[in-house]
């Protein structure tokens, strides 16, 4: 059983590496095979389809993505430097995860219906990581908040939105002063005092 999970892993980490490059849609199963050195009919004998090991990549993706995340959260001292943590971990790990990113974000992977059920579930999840950061900044009155849930979406939608500004305008200051400018917004806003 461990040799079988063994090679089960193997061909998810050859297949992360081939869908990034080439994408869901160009990448073969016979790339596939030859990138663990085996026939393709192995390769059905660990998954059923391309679908299934792209699932089992962007599971793979998903969960580091959340394992990240949680550790930075979990190292930070207190809830701002939690939710420095955070906003900087998310950018720079969502970055490295190309699948994820592409499975989330591109409307033509919508047919495949474990993508609709991914996207649910870490949008739940990092909702509900944001907010207990936030919940953790009122116990300790550090944030000052009426809606925890609320400004969590608010939160999760606008890194969503940086994504794209954060990653491809190369023009900019590095991602480091990216993500400080932005947090500055998103700590004391822009209104003057």
């Amino acid at each position: 059983m461990v040799e079988k999970d063994e090679i089960r892993d193997q061909i998810v980490e050859a297949s992360r590496q081939i869908f990034s490059r080439f994408g869901f849609r160009k990448t073969t199963m016979e790339e596939i095979a030859q990138a663990v050195k085996k026939g393709k009919s192995s390769i059905y004998y660990y998954f059923q389809s391309k679908e299934d090991i792209y699932k089992a990549v962007i599971e793979k993706e998903a969960t580091l993505i959340r394992d990240e995340l949680t550790d930075a959260i979990s190292n930070a001292a207190n809830p701002a430097d939690k939710l420095k943590a955070y906003v900087g971990t998310r950018m720079r790990t969502f970055q490295a995860m190309v699948n994820f990113y592409e499975a989330i974000k591109n409307e033509y992977l919508t047919h495949l219906d474990f993508i609709n059920k991914v996207r649910e579930k870490y949008d739940r999840e990092e909702i509900q990581m944001v907010e207990s950061v936030l919940k953790d900044g009122i116990i300790r009155n550090e944030f000052t908040l009426n809606d925890t849930e609320l400004a969590a979406i608010a939160i999760v939608t606008a890194m969503k939105g940086l994504e794209i500004p954060l990653f491809m305008n190369k023009n900019q200051p590095n991602l480091d002063e990216r993500i400080d400018h932005l947090l500055n917004v998103l700590f004391y806003g822009i209104i003057k005092r």
